[in-house]
This record gives C-alpha cells, structure tokens and sequence, in this order.
C-alpha cells in the first residue's frame, strides 16, 4: 500500500513536471521551467525507490518491471540532457509516457520475482539499458526536429519554435546521441557475444537478430552524416526506424513471450 502511494505521488509529479513545461511552450512564456524540472527530479527520485522496493534491490527484466526501470533511466537521461543544452519539450513527451509505465508496473501488472542473474548478464542487462534509454532519447528529439523542420517550412513561427534550440543545434544533440547510443548497443552485441551461451534456449535469437538489424541502421546513418552529409529528413526517419527495430527487439519479443506465450523472456 506504501508503495502504491509512492506511486501515485511520482506520477502526479510526473505529469505536473510536464504540464509545467508545457506551459511556457503554448503560451510564448520562458522555454525552460527550473521548477518543473525540480518536479520531475523528485519524481525520477521517487521512482527510483519505488524500483528498488517493489523488487527487492534487483534487476527485475520482466515486461512490466523492465518498461518502469527504462522509462525512469530516460527520464533521468532527459533531466540531463537539459542541464547541457535546455529543451524542455522533450519532457513533455519523456514525463508523461513515464507516468504511464510508472502506473502501468504499479498498479496493472502481476506480482514478479527477479531472477537470480550472473554479474556477467547484469553487465550486458546494464549496458542494454543505457543504450535503450539514449537511443530512446534520441527518437524524441528526432520527432521535435521533424516539427522544428516542418514548422520552418510553412513558417510557422508560434511558441514551440520559438522554445525550441536552433535547428542545427537540435540536429547536433541527435547525433550526439545516437553517436553514444551506437557505442552503447555496440557494447551490448559485444558483451551478449561473451556472455549469452545459449540463444535458442534463452529464446533470444528474435531479440538479437532484431538488434544487430537497429544497430545496421544506427551505422549507416552515422556513416551517412559522416561521409555524405546526410541530415534532416533522412536522419528522422532512419532515426525512427532504427528505434522501432530496437522497440521491437527489447520489447516487442518480450511480450510476445511473456504476455502471450507465458514463458519468461
């Protein structure tokens, strides 16, 4: 019951963060909101301990469990990243979603137990989840890059463009991004090579078939801007894909196992 009050205090604050920064964007006012960024910090803080008591100090992968651990690692990443180079329309989509996992893992989904994971799996696991949550991140500011750009080319000019960072800086921070997130998956491919003995018993050829695929994209985009110069649109949409094959990887197969087939992912 506790930890359902917890709970429910981290997503009020969630949402109030979001609303906060929300504000500023529709109405012309100050694009960044200290205050609700302080919000969404308690509430990542909050979220954490919910993490921590609802299983029990562990690495908890289950479905429900590792949404709510990822959606707060992007939360935290968001308040981060705005500390470098404020863009706070990217919490009011980061916060939001966040909120719903939170509630999601809290109050819908079964009681799970963590299973018992060598320091090597921890590692891979850890790392996963880095890479998830920048590349995450960068799916985001990809989509306010897509509106900075559509929004210049119809000239509109209205409060969320205003608020936004300079295109070309919008266009660093992604690559930025994706840069540390290809690392990161890159990392992940290495270290689940090392450590995973047996794909087809641990029914994880799905999952790793599908990242190998995100990582080619991530590559060929990195490449792209490197060698060709390759930058809005192209960048967006390979951005997107590369992420919808990595949801697909991490999570996609994990409901199909766990939801419907009933077997641990």
């Amino acid at each position: 019951m506790t930890i359902h009050l917890f709970a429910l205090l981290a997503i009020a604050l969630y949402l109030a963060a979001a609303g906060g920064l929300a504000r500023p964007l529709l109405s012309g006012g100050q694009p960044l909101n200290r205050s609700a960024l302080g919000l969404a910090g308690t509430a990542v803080l909050i979220h954490a301990g919910i993490l921590l008591g609802m299983h029990r100090g562990a690495l908890d992968l289950h479905f429900f469990a590792a949404l709510s651990l990822v959606a707060c690692v992007v939360s935290a990443l968001t308040l981060l990243v705005n500390l470098d180079r404020p863009v706070a329309a990217l919490g009011v989509i980061v916060f939001p979603l966040t909120a719903l996992l939170l509630a999601a893992d809290s109050y819908l989904a079964p009681t799970t137990a963590p299973l018992t994971l060598g320091w090597q799996i921890k590692l891979h696991v850890t790392v996963a989840l880095l890479a998830f949550s920048v590349l995450s991140i960068a799916a985001a500011v990809a989509i306010l890059l897509a509106v900075q750009e559509r929004a210049l080319r119809h000239r509109q000019f209205g409060p969320l463009l205003r608020a936004l960072p300079p295109l070309t800086l919008t266009e660093t921070l992604l690559f930025r991004l994706i840069g540390a997130g290809f690392l990161l998956l890159t990392l992940t491919l290495l270290t689940g090579a090392l450590f995973v003995g047996d794909l087809f018993g641990q029914h994880l050829i799905h999952k790793t078939v599908l990242s190998i695929i995100a990582w080619l994209v991530f590559g060929a985009l990195l490449f792209g801007r490197w060698r060709y110069g390759w930058r809005g649109r192209s960048a967006v949409n390979l951005t997107l894909i590369g992420m919808g094959v990595l949801l697909l990887a991490f999570f996609g197969t994990k409901a199909v196992l766990e939801l419907i087939l009933h077997r641990t992912a």
